[in-house]
């Protein structure tokens, strides 16, 4: 047993308990008190990790038992928060929700892989001692975890906040640390489809994390929540399993999409492509960025392209661009939105938008998610990124299908889990390009980062060549 930085889960029992406004809160009240703080996020949610990092001042890092094995998890949890007074890990949906009836993959289960003492908010409009019931129900239920404290959230004034006090107490529950009063402010943090409006998109981010912080600050008791954080020991050895840091010399140059349409990065990817020789290389698709002239490869993301549509249709010169490149034998991946734009075109309220045209696939935003959870994809066919029997554990989410050209597209990947683009089949491949529907975690995953970075070493020895011989509309200004 060995000792790391005091860690809390914040949990609920339910979805929309007040997780996320408890999480970002107490962060901001830990940051104001000048402590040194790491944010993380149980599952594969990019829009909270995005948020918990803002006010955290540091990337906040996903914590998910499905991507990842559990060497893997502590090693991330404490390599990522070595340096750090106290860590806060947000969980998601109810305590218990996991992806069966045993729980599996659950914030329970993750609590207990880390020996994270729990802060349970709960609910509690229209409701007293049945409240305290239902809170009762969520500490026992597992004898595993450790419900050290519980927030009440929606309370309507002292005698409702006295009378569900009492009956926990009566029952031997948890202390009640606070007691949030009931606020109708739908702007605090706005959501949409996909969830949570983003930091990027939210018309005053800092003054929503301001308030949040005033909240809680004001009706917790965050000194409590810090004592009971270090109330636990930590039950595996404190090392790392991975290595973050990495003095290999960049050895090509890899652009990426990163604007207000695609924001969904784990921050683990991107480092494990600088770790594995990438030169990064930023991109705004939105505001009319062209593609860099010498690039070695191209990394689009996930995010709301579906919002941008018109702001990336109306650029031509990237749309061309990075259709010229892929035929051109350049490596391109994409996750979701980044198959949206590398598609033929995609149809938002009946206005079709034309994007990249890499793929010969129409698309269609819907009303409801087409794709919504884990996904496990088993390699089947060659391509140029993973080897064929890979399993790939990974999740999608998104609302857009594949309404037209499925049938003129290859794919390399089976969906044992999930839906997939279309025939519970993924991963469309042309060339060196290859866009799924699916999150892959490189953490999960490690092999997709040098394979990706190899790939784009051989693209640029191939565009030197084509120089040398006569060839200089490609240019050789890169790293290799």
């Amino acid at each position: 047993m060995s000792e790391v930085c005091p860690r809390i889960m914040i949990a609920g029992t339910s979805g929309d308990a007040g997780k996320t406004i408890l999480s970002l809160g107490l962060l901001g009240v830990l940051t104001r008190r000048g402590m040194k703080t790491a944010a993380f996020k149980k599952g594969p949610d990019f829009i909270d990790a995005a948020w918990l990092g803002r006010v955290a001042g540091q990337a906040g890092r996903n914590l998910d038992t499905f991507m990842m094995d559990e060497p893997t998890i502590i090693g991330s949890f404490v390599n990522n928060s070595a340096v750090s007074d106290i860590a806060v890990i947000e969980g998601n949906r109810g305590l218990h929700d996991g992806q069966d009836a045993q729980g599996t993959h659950s914030t329970a289960v993750l609590a207990a892989l880390l020996g994270a003492p729990i802060i349970l908010i709960h609910q509690v409009r229209k409701a007293t001692r049945t409240a305290a019931a239902a809170i009762m129900g969520c500490c026992t239920f597992d004898p595993r975890v450790n419900v050290a404290g519980v927030v009440l959230n929606g309370v309507a004034g002292k005698r409702h906040q006295r009378v569900i006090t009492e009956s926990l107490e009566q029952a031997g529950g948890p202390p009640v640390v606070g007691a949030i009063p009931r606020f109708d402010d739908p702007s605090l943090l706005p959501g949409r489809h996909l969830g949570l409006v983003t930091p990027e998109e939210h018309p005053d981010p800092e003054q929503a994390l301001n308030r949040a912080t005033e909240i809680i600050d004001e009706y917790v008791d965050v000194n409590r929540i810090i004592e009971l954080a270090g109330s636990r020991p930590f039950p595996h050895r404190a090392q790392p399993s991975f290595d973050a840091s990495s003095d290999r010399p960049s050895v090509a140059r890899i652009g990426y999409f990163r604007d207000a349409a695609f924001t969904f990065y784990y921050p683990e990817n991107l480092e494990a492509l600088n770790n594995a020789g990438a030169k990064l290389v930023p991109i705004a698709a939105v505001d009319d960025d062209p593609l860099p002239a010498d690039l070695d490869g191209l990394y689009i993301g996930g995010g709301f392209p579906e919002t941008h549509a018109r702001q990336l249709a109306d650029n031509t010169a990237l749309r061309d661009a990075v259709h010229v490149a892929a035929e051109r034998g350049m490596p391109i991946y994409a996750e979701c939105g980044g198959l949206v734009f590398l598609a033929k075109s995609l149809q938002v309220d009946e206005i079709v938008y034309p994007m990249a045209g890499v793929f010969p696939v129409e698309l269609v935003l819907e009303k409801r998610p087409q794709g919504h959870g884990y996904c496990r994809m088993i390699v089947d066919r060659e391509n140029p990124y993973f080897p064929v029997g890979k399993t790939i554990n990974a999740h999608e989410f998104h609302y857009t299908r594949i309404a037209n050209g499925a049938e003129n597209s290859a794919t390399v990947c089976a969906a044992k889990l999930g839906r997939g683009s279309f025939n519970r089949r993924d991963g469309l491949v042309v060339q060196r390009t290859m866009a799924s529907y699916f999150h892959l975690h490189a953490l999960g995953t490690p092999e997709w980062a040098p394979n990706f970075v190899r790939l784009a070493g051989v693209y640029c020895a191939e565009r030197g060549s084509s120089t040398e011989s006569g060839n200089t509309a490609i240019s050789t200004a890169s790293y290799c």
